[in-house]
């Protein structure tokens, strides 16, 4: 793996995404959960919101860096707020 750089910060990515994906799977096996539908208008689940939260985020980061510069915390602020959005009117 020396091709990769691979720093705290990407560690911390890549763990967090393994912990989230854990946590929902186990969430799903012991409160199984029926789609709800939102604003959107489509059923969705949690693992489904949990997509639409990190596609969406990853967005936000892309932009901030292009718009704003390399101050990714304030972006992060902005992803936790779009989260919050997600798993609560979508």
């Amino acid at each position: 793996m020396a091709w990769m750089a691979w720093t705290l910060p990407t560690a911390a990515f890549f763990g967090i995404i393994a912990c989230l994906l854990i946590t929902f799977t186990v969430l799903a096996i012991k409160f199984p959960e029926t789609p709800r539908t939102g604003v959107l208008r489509i059923e969705t689940t949690r693992g489904d919101r949990l997509f639409i939260t990190l596609l969406g985020s990853a967005f936000i980061n892309l932009a901030w860096l292009g718009l704003v510069g390399a101050n990714q915390p304030y972006a992060l602020g902005v992803c936790l707020v779009y989260a919050f959005a997600v798993f609560r009117w979508v």
